[in-house]
């Protein structure tokens, strides 16, 4: 409920039918209970005492569960707010590789240094025209993965399809609810309606 939090992105999706859930570890058997599977900003040794790292087995349970079917969405951020070493070790499978960089720098509240307006033609901005991403990390991008939205020879958005699932990744937190809707976003910035959009898009991919 925090800014922080995400329970603004959370109601989206229980509007749409959804039951959201927690899981602790992603072993195959809790996989098997969900449809999509969203991981965001994991936490340094700076942020937390003892974070729990992605492991190898956590790598080959999620990679088996996408080529089923399932869909991964993963947000997590800048420079040096995230932990990219397990990280990049799990969206390796998928050809993505989180750059440890810090892009969209934003100086106070000067908003539209965080601004997106070239936006593609992509389900995830269908009746966007703009969007706001703070400080975010970039995505080097190998096989099957394709950059949803380039700024500057920059990949900040990308997805794969990946057997019979769906990869969405992007380098920052970016829907949670600090950042959603207009608590302290100006009008013009379109976030929340980009969060309904991936909403459907996830939910859509994972019925297929």
């Amino acid at each position: 409920m925090e800014f922080s939090g995400y329970s603004q992105w959370g109601e989206i999706f229980k509007s749409r039918g959804a039951v959201i859930t927690t899981i602790e570890k992603p072993t195959p058997e809790a996989l098997k209970k969900i449809n999509v599977y969203i991981i965001a900003d994991p936490d340094t040794t700076t942020e937390s005492k003892s974070p729990n790292y992605i492991l190898p087995d956590d790598i080959k349970a999620i990679s088996k569960w996408v080529k089923k079917g399932g869909v991964l969405a993963i947000l997590a951020n800048d420079a040096p707010n995230c932990e990219f070493t397990h990280l990049n070790q799990l969206v390796s499978k998928f050809g993505m590789k989180f750059n440890h960089v810090s892009l969209h720098p934003v100086i106070g509240r000067d908003w539209e240094m965080g601004a997106s307006k070239n936006l593609p033609d992509h389900p995830l901005f269908k009746g966007v025209s703009k969007i706001y991403i703070k400080e975010v990390s970039d995505i080097k991008l190998s096989g099957n993965a394709k950059a949803i939205l380039t700024e500057n020879g920059k990949v900040l958005i990308a997805e794969n399809h990946f057997g019979k699932g769906y990869v969405f990744a992007i380098g920052d937190p970016w829907i949670y609810n600090e950042y959603i809707d207009h608590a302290l976003l100006p009008e013009s910035f379109e976030n929340l309606k980009a969060a309904k959009n991936l909403t459907d898009l996830l939910l859509e991919k994972a019925k297929k």
